[in-house]
């Protein structure tokens, strides 16, 4: 699996500006975080974005609902010392393309990563997910896709209706109405051009990340597709079953919930614990929803520790 070789735009877009349309690798990507690991793989009629790293046993990481491969930008280069990192942007997502309304279901997206790990031949020893990432794991490891040793769960989206704060209203039926309507993600990506929505998004998050991850989600947000592919993927998201299926899962497990996130509450792991054989919880104090960005080294510390 060799790197890609692209020529990036030579001028950039103006700054905060609604850019309609799938992400583009030549602009939204020239200075991708990791961008010499990112190479375009397709399986079926999905051409996907991944980003491969490092030696080692395979390491899966799967970013949540609405970011996309820069959500792993520091976190991925310390774990590549130990593993072959895998993070692909999931379906219609950042650079990766959107599949019909069944494959931006849970169970449609879990069969989408196994078919995209068939063609990259990879076998995950250790698979980590954050929020909605973790709960698309789940499932993966219960549909047979998967068997890792160990099974991470950052945040994890795993429990039904589980977000609070700002991201609450754009979760069930809301979200199937919002979905229907094509304007709903150019609207978005309109707003999302003065920066306000995003700075009103990431800080109901409950982390303070830097200048760089806020530059990303915001670039992304500007791309009505992404924005659309995040709002569909929400209107078609029931965790109920997989709620029911976690006492089957076999996957050692560690849940891993910032103290201070504001989408998930870090008691929602323990009630987890409680569900899912051979669990064990892991506390961020202070941290939020994108603990992992916010402190990549102690995460990193984490799983290795757990996969050792």
């Amino acid at each position: 699996m060799s790197g890609l070789s692209d020529t990036a735009a030579q001028s950039s877009p103006a700054p905060r500006r609604a850019a309609y349309g799938r992400p583009d690798w030549a602009q939204d990507g020239k200075d991708w975080p990791n961008r010499e690991t990112s190479r375009f793989i397709r399986t079926g009629e999905i051409r996907w974005h991944v980003q491969i790293m490092g030696q080692g046993p395979v390491c899966l990481l799967l970013h949540g609902t609405g970011a996309a491969t820069h959500s792993w930008r520091s976190l991925m280069p310390i774990l590549a010392q130990n593993f072959t990192v895998v993070a692909p942007d999931l379906p219609g997502h950042g650079f990766t393309d959107q599949p019909p309304t069944a494959g931006m279901t849970l169970p449609g997206m879990a069969r989408g990563v196994t078919a995209l790990l068939a063609q990259l031949g990879c076998t995950p020893a250790i698979a980590a997910g954050h929020s909605a990432g973790a709960a698309i794991l789940a499932e993966m490891c219960l549909q047979g896709g998967i068997s890792p040793k160990a099974l991470i769960s950052l945040n994890g989206a795993l429990l039904p209706l589980p977000f609070h704060g700002v991201a609450a209203p754009f979760m069930g039926p809301l979200a199937k109405l919002l979905a229907s309507n094509p304007f709903v993600p150019i609207l978005f990506a309109w707003q999302a051009a003065d920066g306000k929505v995003i700075d009103r998004l990431l800080n109901g998050t409950g982390s303070v990340i830097d200048a760089d991850g806020r530059k990303f989600y915001a670039r992304l947000a500007r791309r009505s597709c992404h924005a659309g592919a995040a709002l569909t993927m929400m209107a078609n998201w029931d965790l109920a079953p997989l709620q029911a299926a976690l006492p089957k899962l076999t996957a050692k497990t560690l849940l891993i919930a910032g103290t201070n996130d504001k989408s998930i509450p870090h008691t929602d792991a323990d009630k987890l614990q409680r569900l899912i054989p051979n669990a064990r919880v892991a506390k961020m104090p202070g941290l939020g929803h994108l603990a992992h960005e916010e402190q990549p080294a102690e995460t990193a510390r984490l799983i290795l520790n757990f996969f050792a």
